[in-house]
């Protein structure tokens, strides 16, 4: 067994897991959070057990041995392991990056150099690249790009109708995000569907606390939702998506509030949140049951928003093969898919009641027979999306399927 540790690294935390690339199990996983507070913790898990410790995490580099000193005490033991990659995520390749890379010294500086871009993001995963790559220094590091798969977008998709030269000097343009996500499960679908990606149109919904939205032609992005950053687009659990540009300037304007004020609002305190109080949709749903207006009105302006982009992104296509939801929305909630699909029978696309309401973690397909265009669920599978890139890129022998790996 060949394996490879997943790393995510944000501001204040790790995600990582050990995965077997081969069968797709997790072999381990496990979070740090808080690191840099005064209460610290590690969730480790492994073989059913999850060992949980509170303690102050100094920086990454503590957190990363204490994650090394539970492999070592908990198992599995990574001597043991046969790792031959560290995989890690990183959400800003810009222009620069259009697919998976082997990490060097100019690749990190490359992407500390495109943090303007992704401030709250590239700035972590350099720390995180820094600190694995000292702790695993005989294993090839690989990164993995949420932007790399939108890299194909035409001219027209990408550009933001404003100054070129402005625009250009300062990188303005949609990137797009999740994808990783979004290639990965377009590429599944397909194989459930029985076809090659090449000859399949899909819309693909990855909806959870954040929410985007591809067109994939013949599984290559043509279209996303989001855009210079993660904040366009859908609604989503904190954030407003879609907006005016104008309503910054007249909150900047009319209500005294700096371009940090408008940062937070637009991201941590808009979106469901903003609207209900409530950014879990299992809480939503249960305001509604009680009556409660302003949990309605958010769920009605979620679905209209999804819905929209749905319709755009049928005509973008053309012809539509395949809807997809994942992601923890898209996947587990029957409700947000069957009302994001409603009255949309003219265009084929419909959804089998009871199909809908089957609970799998397998990939299915909840439209009835007679629909022209298949709606599916498919379970999103990042961190093995990224494992797998990373042995291919390596060169390791594993026996696996280019569409498993989501190569489109």
């Amino acid at each position: 067994m060949s394996t490879v540790l997943v790393i995510n690294s944000g501001s204040s935390s790790i995600k990582y897991q050990l995965v077997d690339p081969t069968s797709g199990e997790a072999v381990a996983s496990g979070i740090v959070e808080r690191i840099g507070d005064d209460e610290g913790s590690i969730k480790h898990t492994y073989a059913g057990r999850t060992t949980t410790q509170h303690d102050p995490v100094a920086d990454h580099g503590a957190g990363l041995r204490a994650v090394l000193a539970l492999f070592a005490s908990v198992g599995p033991d990574l001597a043991q392991a046969h790792m031959v990659a560290v995989g890690h995520r990183v959400v800003q390749g810009g222009s620069v990056f259009d697919g998976p890379v082997v990490v060097d010294d100019d690749v990190v500086a490359q992407i500390d150099a495109l943090s303007p871009l992704a401030p709250l993001h590239n700035p972590a995963h350099v720390i995180g690249l820094r600190v694995a790559r000292e702790l695993f220094p005989d294993v090839p590091h690989v990164v993995v790009f949420d932007t790399a798969f939108f890299r194909t977008l035409p001219e027209a998709a990408y550009t933001y109708a404003i100054d070129a030269a402005v625009a250009r000097e300062h990188g303005v343009r949609r990137y797009g995000f999740h994808g990783t996500s979004h290639q990965y499960v377009s590429a599944r679908a397909a194989e459930v569907l029985g076809r090659r990606p090449q000859d399949v149109n899909q819309i693909v919904l990855h909806l959870g606390n954040g929410a985007s939205a591809s067109a994939v032609r013949g599984g290559v992005a043509v279209e996303t939702s989001m855009g210079l950053t993660p904040l366009e687009g859908l609604v989503m659990g904190t954030r407003s998506g879609d907006v005016d540009p104008a309503v910054l300037i007249h909150l900047q304007r009319n209500a005294g509030m700096s371009v940090d004020d408008v940062d937070d609002l637009l991201n941590r305190r808009s979106g469901l949140k903003g609207l209900s109080g409530e950014n879990d949709f299992r809480a939503l749903h249960e305001l509604i049951a009680t009556g409660d207006a302003d949990a309605a009105l958010a769920l009605e302006v979620y679905l209209h928003r999804l819905r929209k982009y749905i319709g755009a992104y049928y005509a973008v296509l053309g012809r539509v093969d395949a809807v997809v939801f994942t992601a923890g929305v898209g996947e587990n909630d029957a409700t947000v898919r069957a009302r994001a699909l409603e009255s949309l029978e003219t265009l084929g696309i419909a959804i089998d009641d009871d199909r809908n309401a089957v609970r799998s973690h397998e990939a299915r397909v909840i439209s009835p027979d007679w629909a022209t265009t298949t709606v599916m669920v498919v379970p999103t599978n990042e961190e093995l999306a990224i494992a797998r890139q990373a042995v291919a890129l390596v060169g390791d022998e594993v026996d696996d399927d280019p569409a498993e790996l989501g190569h489109a």
